[in-house]
């Protein structure tokens, strides 16, 4: 069993070093001499000058480059000034992911965890720095050209997702990771609370969509370690070979729940050529996966089915529930940056992103097999 130790922050003086802030552009986030201080002390080879960078991409937790002499590693922080009580947990984070570092899930190995606010305001951690290709709204340019390699890209993302799924949770130390009984339940109420935290203007079309997905709970199949934000946008690529996964990235949802909530949330980031303009506008990453090559989300659905042993049956719930989750995010980001607290560009259609989010997932709803989604009574 992997170790789950944590590192305290400045418990051991480092004698005779002191550290001085030698970079004039440092991100915003980062005490430069406590931070480095704790490298020096607890992350093998972090005795060293260092310099941050914010990496880009990533609306929610922070992520910087720390390059220090010959090394490279990845730390993670939340957001400045983040509201939400149970969101941004960087212990969490920390605990599966290193729970995770023996098996054949292709995850970013942990080197050490700070939970001393007086270090840098919040808890962070630190793992492994990997090279490889994350892809944006586009597929770069010369990279997946051919058909063939796409469709290997989409079997790798189904692949590393029953891998995951596969772990057993009690042998890697995650018996107490969550409360895997009643998940679907605990979701649409935690997430309904959260809008109550977030939003910034009253919209009913929520309201409607709580009712019925409230009313059209699945039975859930084994519990599984769940991502909780398991999408293309979160994996590191092979540069030479797209259908290598080298990291699943943005841990910071992760639990013990229902596993095919990960499927679904995968689904509302996936597009395809029978998809409507307002679909793929909705999420436009959503227009990368409709080329020819990248399966269908109804043959993502099958090759999970086959390779997982679960039934995709009631995928729809689990789809309008990830779009559901994703409109109180989006608009708990653009809370965020009304107070003038999100670092970065990009964040002033976030507010009309949260109101396309619930009018799709009430559209998919009105068009599901399940009279309960349909908002019917059974």
């Amino acid at each position: 069993m992997p170790s789950l130790a944590r590192r305290n922050c400045l418990t051991f003086p480092l004698r005779g070093v002191y550290f001085r802030h030698m970079q004039q552009d440092l991100p915003p986030g980062i005490n430069y001499d406590r931070v480095s201080r704790f490298f020096a002390e607890n992350v093998p080879g972090g005795d060293a000058e260092l310099r941050f960078e914010l990496l880009s991409g990533g609306r929610s937790n922070l992520t910087y480059k720390v390059i220090g002499s010959d090394r490279v590693w990845v730390m993670r922080r939340p957001p400045l000034g983040h509201v939400l009580p149970t969101a941004h947990d960087m212990a969490r984070e920390y605990r599966v992911l290193t729970g995770l570092n023996d098996t054949d899930v292709p995850a970013p190995r942990t080197f050490a965890l700070c939970e001393d606010p007086e270090v840098n305001e919040y808890p962070f951690y630190v793992m492994e720095y990997k090279e490889g290709v994350i892809l944006g709204d586009e597929l770069p340019e010369g990279y997946a050209t051919k058909p063939e390699e796409r469709r290997r890209m989409s079997l790798a993302l189904i692949d590393a997702l029953v891998k995951l799924h596969a772990v057993d949770y009690n042998a890697v130390g995650l018996s107490e990771f969550g409360r895997p009984q009643g998940y679907l339940e605990r979701q649409v109420r935690r997430w309904s609370e959260q809008w109550e935290r977030s939003k910034t203007r009253e919209l009913p079309e929520v309201e409607e969509l709580i009712k019925r997905l409230r009313a059209a709970i699945p039975e859930s199949p084994a519990p599984a370690i769940v991502h909780g934000d398991y999408r293309l946008g979160n994996m590191i690529l092979d540069p030479g070979d797209p259908g290598k996964i080298e990291a699943i990235l943005d841990w910071e949802m992760a639990t013990l729940g229902d596993p095919l909530a990960d499927l679904g949330y995968t689904f509302i980031f996936w597009g395809q050529k029978s998809d409507s303009e307002e679909r793929l506008r909705a999420r436009s990453i959503s227009t990368m996966t409709a080329q020819e090559g990248f399966l269908t989300r109804d043959q993502l659905a099958a090759e999970y089915a086959k390779r997982s042993g679960r039934s995709t049956e009631f995928i729809h719930f689990y789809e309008v529930l990830a779009y559901y989750k994703l409109a109180v995010i989006t608009e708990g980001i653009w809370a965020r940056h009304l107070q003038g607290k999100t670092v970065g560009e990009g964040f002033e259609g976030y507010g009309e992103t949260t109101v396309n989010l619930v009018t799709l997932a009430l559209s998919i709803a009105d068009d599901s097999p399940d009279p309960r989604m349909r908002g019917q009574a059974v």
